[in-house]
């Protein structure tokens, strides 16, 4: 075999590995993404038919299927993503198709090469004659050596032109499954932005039905408002009476007057774990959606109007029960006016709010675990609603929710 074939076909088999590994491991990534899109999309489409039961048209409609659009969306730049991988293997693997014919071609041109030469001097006579034609034993043995390595190159040689054409054969097979594959998710783009395109004509329809309740919107809006602010002092009247009894408690052991919350050294030891679990909290319902997110946003009909959020607001099926995002201590429980309920629970200096509650399976000082239910969700039957109110506070400082609860995709 020529030097230059050896080195070649060494770094095409560690291409083809490397490669085959690099985007089996992105195309993982990127087909478990799907399915999580495609469960989400599954899950809101369920929400979305639960609100259209009610035949009236509500706010709630348009932020459930505003929600369904932007997963859909998500969901065909990822299924882009994933052709643009698939053609990026195609790409790289007809290059090393070439390059395996190209040295396909010179090992059968050099092993027919060597056929010739092993032809042309096949005659035993011949190849003693070599040999006893030497000039001395040191010679003689040189030659012996040479026809015996040369017969040994060319089993070799044989070899190695069967593992490459297997190698080749392997490659085009491998294009072809993957010219196929990209085919199919052309088809699954085109399916899903001919939903995507019904979807926003029933979105402009339904805006545009909304929009011509403006004055019932802004007195919902009110009403919201209303409520949140309750709940907020609600929170910091709970929060106070936490500290002015820390207070008490110090004061009657003649020790220095705290001027917050002073935790036991159990409780340093679940916040600090409370921390560590950051983006892997369970969601405070088996399945739902977030309807509106942390901070200050627009209005999804109202020009011009702002939303406040200090946590966010997950849409769930009726009768969901409502679980603990974390372990921890049961601090307060309330009724709201509106006669919703929440829940306040402790987890060292962190807190977890669940509002818009319609039952309350605890009590105040109950030691709870992750995922136990402490509730269930209200639903509003003038719009079939069912949604539950998370927030997160550090102190007294509030913290995006969306940013501490476990992330499918």
């Amino acid at each position: 075999m020529s030097s230059c074939i050896k080195p070649v076909l060494f770094v095409l088999f560690l291409l083809f590995f490397d490669a085959e590994f690099s985007f089996g491991q992105k195309k993982n990534d990127l087909e478990n993404k799907k399915k999580s899109l495609q469960k989400e999309i599954q899950v809101t489409e369920g929400l979305l038919n639960e609100t259209k039961q009610n035949k009236k048209i509500s706010l709630n409609q348009l932020v459930t299927l505003n929600k369904k659009i932007s997963i859909r969306e998500e969901l065909i730049q990822t299924i882009n993503a994933e052709m643009r991988l698939l053609q990026k293997q195609i790409n790289e693997n007809k290059g090393i198709i070439e390059a395996l014919e190209s040295d396909i071609k010179a090992l059968k041109q050099e092993y027919a090469n060597m056929i010739y030469y092993a032809n042309k001097n096949k005659n035993s006579y011949d190849r003693l004659m070599f040999i006893f034609s030497s000039k001395d034993f040191n010679q003689a043995y040189k030659r012996l050596k040479y026809l015996q390595q040369y017969s040994e190159y060319r089993k070799k040689q044989a070899e190695m032109i069967v593992k490459t054409q297997t190698l080749l054969d392997k490659k085009i097979a491998d294009l072809e499954a993957i010219k196929n594959s990209k085919q199919q998710l052309l088809g699954s783009e085109e399916q899903e932005k001919r939903m995507l395109a019904d979807e926003k004509k029933e979105q402009e329809g339904t805006l545009s039905k909304l929009q011509e309740k403006e004055k019932e919107l802004l007195q919902a809006l009110k009403e919201k408002e209303k409520e949140q602010n309750q709940l907020q002092l609600a929170i910091q009247r709970i929060i106070e009476e936490e500290i002015r009894k820390a207070k008490e408690t110090a004061a009657k052991a003649g020790k220095v007057t705290p001027k917050g919350l002073v935790l036991t050294p159990e409780a340093l030891e679940l916040s600090a774990t409370f921390a560590n679990n950051k983006a892997k909290l369970p969601w405070p319902v088996i399945e739902g959606i977030i309807t509106s997110k942390f901070g200050e946003h627009a209005h999804p009909v109202l020009k011009g109007i702002m939303i406040r959020n200090n946590g966010v607001d997950i849409t769930t099926a009726t009768g969901s029960s409502v679980r603990a995002v974390f372990d921890g201590e049961v601090t307060g429980i309330a009724t709201l006016p509106t006669g919703t309920k929440f829940v306040i629970v402790r987890h060292g200096e962190y807190l977890s709010v669940y509002s818009n509650l319609k039952e309350v399976f605890v009590n105040k000082g109950d030691k709870i675990i992750t995922k136990q239910n402490i509730g269930k969700v209200f639903t509003d039957d003038s719009n079939s609603k069912s949604e539950v109110h998370l927030e997160i506070y550090k102190g007294s400082i509030a913290l995006n929710p969306e940013l501490w609860l476990f992330k499918n995709n």
